[in-house]
This record gives structure tokens, C-alpha cells and sequence, in this order.
């Protein structure tokens, strides 16, 4: 479930935006599906509703990259008061890595 149009057009550009080493080509779209058909990543969904549980606030940018070997989606979020966070979280448990506040 979709909070709201800012929400879905950050997914959209996510979706749209080539994810860096790829060995085969594929686009981000194409990749992220895959690795969650192959059971390596958890869907997007179960990673929009954790941030939402664990910080709430407006969600800004979501990105589904490469660390240190492993797939972390990164969600930044607008908090009540103006502050912004980017939440890690391991892409194939959805637990989260660390925050880090601004």
C-alpha cells in the first residue's frame, strides 16, 4: 500500500534507475525483480512498511544498492520537525543496518 503520489513516484524512479555492477545488463527494474523472484531480496513493500513502523515521517528516495557485498535498500525519510534520516536495510532480511540523522 502506497502512502502517497510522492511515495510512488520515488518507487517509479527507483524502478526506472540502473543499478550500478550488474554484471549482466540488466536494468534496475529488471534486477530487483529477478533477485526478488530468486529469494536473494525481499520486495520493496516489506522494506516501505519497516520504515514506516520504525521512523514514520514522509519518505523521500529509496535506492536498492551494492555494500560490501550485500543489497541494501536505502530510504530516506522526512521526520516530524524537519530533521531527515537515511535508513539501511539489508535487502535480503529487511532488517535495519543503521540510520543516520541530519
Amino acid at each position: 500500500m502506497l502512502p502517497d503520489m510522492k511515495t510512488a513516484l520515488m518507487i517509479l524512479a527507483l524502478i526506472l534507475t540502473p543499478m550500478p555492477g550488474l554484471a549482466d545488463g540488466k536494468r534496475g527494474h529488471e534486477a530487483a525483480r529477478a533477485a526478488v523472484e530468486a529469494g536473494e531480496i525481499v520486495p520493496l513493500g516489506r522494506i516501505l512498511d519497516a520504515a514506516t513502523r520504525d521512523f514514520g515521517g514522509t519518505m523521500l528516495e529509496v535506492e536498492l544498492e551494492r555494500e560490501r557485498g550485500r543489497w541494501v535498500y536505502e530510504v530516506k525519510l522526512l521526520l516530524p520537525g524537519g530533521r531527515v534520516v537515511e535508513a539501511h536495510y539489508d535487502a535480503g532480511t529487511a532488517t535495519l543496518m543503521r540510520e543516520d540523522k541530519r
